[in-house]
């Protein structure tokens, strides 16, 4: 095998893997399989030549390219508005925007003593917990997740989950975090934010309604007590950064953590 073939080898390997990643989690994903089987199939009955299949294939497949764009139209548009952006070498504008978005409204609901739960997903998708709550899609913004956690909204009861940069969802339903050594002065949503932390790689950010407190969850640990400044550098941080770029507070146990 030459370089070329190699090479050649890597690029088709890491479009597949963009693809899969683009639409993972979405109904797309589902839709993706399916047209994997019908590839699979083809390939079968031109093994077993099998020729009625191969004539229906034959011409199912003159169509095939425009029928892929139809169903993936979503996925692709998102994928071109994308483009340049898969690996950047540091955090984009968006990206920055959508942190300082939370990170001032934080500091609102921290100030006024408002309960709130944003959790950032990452590698895993989230989507079980995304379709337990009510569907926004929506571009984040300060205004928006003040107004979806103040105590009259009919959202303000659970999580908010961002995906790509974008709210997908309110009211989303977490699993609670059973671990005994957690301190009883936390309540649900630092239970729920430490929970969907240790089922997943997701990133949880949890203001207390008692204390207005500001914590962090990563990795099923959690850091508590963070202004605005700790807050955003750790978001950055774990969000954008480096994959083995952890800040020291990780490296402590609970106790130690709760004790901060």
């Amino acid at each position: 095998m030459g370089i070329r073939d190699v090479i050649d080898i890597l690029i088709v390997s890491f479009l597949v893997y963009q693809i899969i990643k683009m639409v993972r989690g979405t109904k797309a994903f589902r839709m993706l399989l399916g047209l994997f089987f019908l590839v699979l199939l083809s390939l079968v009955a031109k093994w077993l030549e099998l020729k009625t299949l191969m004539w229906l294939f034959q011409n199912f497949w003159q169509v095939g390219i425009l029928i892929v764009v139809i169903l993936f139209q979503p996925e692709f548009r998102k994928g071109l508005a994308d483009v340049g952006t898969i690996y950047p070498i540091g955090p984009t504008l968006r990206e920055s925007m959508v942190v300082d978005a939370v990170v001032s409204a934080c500091q609102y609901f921290s100030k006024r003593k408002i309960g709130a739960l944003i959790v950032f997903e990452k590698d895993m998708g989230l989507k079980n917990y995304i379709e337990s709550g009510i569907i926004l899609d929506a571009v984040v913004s300060e205004e928006l997740i003040i107004s979806i956690f103040l105590p009259y909204s009919p959202m303000h009861d659970g999580a908010v989950i961002i995906r790509n940069g974008r709210i997908a969802a309110a009211a989303c339903l977490l699993p609670l975090s059973s671990d005994p050594m957690i301190s009883k002065a936390l309540g649900t949503r630092h239970r729920a934010a430490i929970g969907i932390t240790e089922e997943t790689d997701a990133v949880a950010v949890v203001v207390s309604e008692e204390t207005g407190i500001v914590s962090l969850a990563v990795e099923g640990k959690i850091k508590r007590e963070l202004d605005a400044e700790s807050l955003k550098r750790l978001l950055m941080e774990l969000l954008y950064g480096e994959e083995k770029k952890r800040h020291p507070v990780w490296g402590r146990n609970r106790r130690e953590q709760e004790a901060v």
